[in-house]
């Protein structure tokens, strides 16, 4: 698929482009570790039925630069966030649909919740993905923590070196322990893990995990978004939450009672026979899901 590079903000940002520019808009995320591909199986169907979709590479994956060799190669929340308004604005989008799992959940929560007027509709993996930094000290139950281990890993010198040496090996080992069932390839992992060879990846991996947990600090040009986020805004508009049943990082269970962060429609299903990589698994719901909410 040939891709189109959109200066947006401090980057320069690799999308994919399908169905007629008159379309309304539908922006597809992908998360960590993983890249646009993840989407083949929801883009198509959706440009079919006539919805412009925009599938970027985030920052830090594929093509996808930084313009600025200063600019921090940060993967905070409100990196994710800023970099999402940004391309919108680039392509000219006012509102759109956005759905996400994992960063790209993140980022599409985020504008949901700060800047509702720019979204028609939201699809998130997983639940409310904006991250309550005060509190991420606070520990969970230790079957929980242990799902997080390779957090703590990027916390050491040790791992960054890891990472940056073993970074194939790495994230596939992630896709078997995150998507246990889903009966992945050789080719298909390969056609992926090439965009884990931008030279910016590790760095950007690094510092979102590490700023998520205070352990590094953020960009000061994102400061004002993040304190926004710290009292955890609620989203008003339109959602679906989808949930793979078989997610080996963030079981079904984390997004229970979710529904206290949404006020506006909501809907939470949980997929059967699907993992943490649930576009990829399981694109049908995803597609029902966004013709939907553009339906209302």
């Amino acid at each position: 698929m040939t891709h189109h590079m959109i200066t947006a903000g401090v980057l320069d940002i690799a999308v994919e482009l399908h169905g007629p520019e008159s379309g309304t808009p539908v922006i597809l995320l992908h998360g960590f570790p993983d890249d646009v591909r993840t989407y083949d199986g929801v883009a198509g169907p959706l440009a079919e039925a006539g919805f412009r979709v925009v599938v970027p590479y985030l920052r830090g994956y594929g093509p996808t630069r930084y313009r600025d060799p200063t600019t921090p190669r940060s993967g905070q929340q409100a990196a994710l966030a800023a970099d999402l308004l940004a391309l919108m604005d680039a392509l000219g989008i006012g509102r759109a649909l956005l759905a996400g799992y994992d960063w790209g959940g993140r980022a599409a929560c985020i504008v949901a919740a700060l800047w509702p007027e720019r979204v028609i509709g939201l699809v998130s993996a997983a639940g409310y993905n904006i991250q309550d930094i005060p509190n991420a000290l606070r520990p969970a139950d230790p079957e929980r923590d242990l799902r997080y281990w390779y957090q703590w890993y990027l916390h050491t010198e040790r791992g960054v070196a890891g990472l940056t040496a073993n970074r194939a090996s790495f994230c596939r080992l992630l896709w078997k322990l995150w998507s246990p069932t889903y009966p992945l390839t050789d080719a298909e992992y390969a056609r992926t893990a090439a965009s884990f060879d931008n030279p910016d990846f590790v760095a950007t991996v690094v510092q979102s995990y590490r700023h998520r947990h205070q352990a590094a600090p953020g960009d000061p040009t994102l400061e004002a978004i993040e304190a926004r986020l710290i009292a955890q805004p609620p989203i008003t508009i339109p959602t679906v939450v989808l949930h793979g049943a078989d997610d080996g990082v963030d079981p079904p269970a984390n997004s229970e009672g979710c529904e206290r962060h949404f006020t506006g429609p909501f809907r939470r299903i949980v997929v059967p026979d699907a993992g943490h990589f649930l576009p990829r698994e399981a694109p049908q719901p995803w597609v029902a899901s966004l013709k939907n909410l553009a339906d209302r």
